[in-house]
């Protein structure tokens, strides 16, 4: 198993502020699993829209923060990086369920597994914790396709 920082995930991503939503990999299994790190802070650009009042970390970037965990999964899996004529596209999320709002000071812990690979497509099972407690979950469809 293996960890990483922000600088060789920025090698794995090709997302930059704000949408890069991994601050460090804790570990990687090639073929099977990664456990991730978001930091959640006051300071999110979606803060102040994602409620003024209340503010609560959007449940589409949860999923989004677990979908960057299964890129980097998959990239050190196929042991290969991201290219400039390729994206790793979503091709499905299902079985989304959200249990608890995610704040600022909040350390989102992102467990992906990967469940199978066929013809392109790479199937996942990601699960987002809070202090050891789930607050979220989905199954992630996703696929690597040729752009240029």
């Amino acid at each position: 198993m293996s960890s990483m920082d922000i600088h060789e995930i920025l090698d794995y991503l090709p997302h930059r502020y704000p949408f890069l939503l991994i601050d460090r990999v804790i570990s990687l299994e090639e073929n099977k699993e990664i456990v991730a790190v978001k930091n959640v802070t006051i300071n999110e650009p979606f803060f102040p829209g994602h409620f003024s009042y209340f503010p609560v970390m959007p449940g589409v970037l949860i999923v989004e923060a677990m979908a960057q965990a299964a890129a980097v999964l998959s990239f050190k899996t196929m042991g290969s990086k991201p290219s400039d004529d390729s994206v790793y596209y979503f091709a499905g999320i299902d079985n989304v369920r959200f249990k608890k709002p995610v704040s600022p000071g909040d350390q989102l812990i992102l467990k992906v597994k990967i469940d199978r690979i066929m013809r392109g497509i790479w199937k996942y099972s990601g699960k987002a914790f809070v202090d050891d407690e789930v607050v979220a979950e989905a199954s992630l469809l996703c696929t690597l396709r040729m752009i240029k």
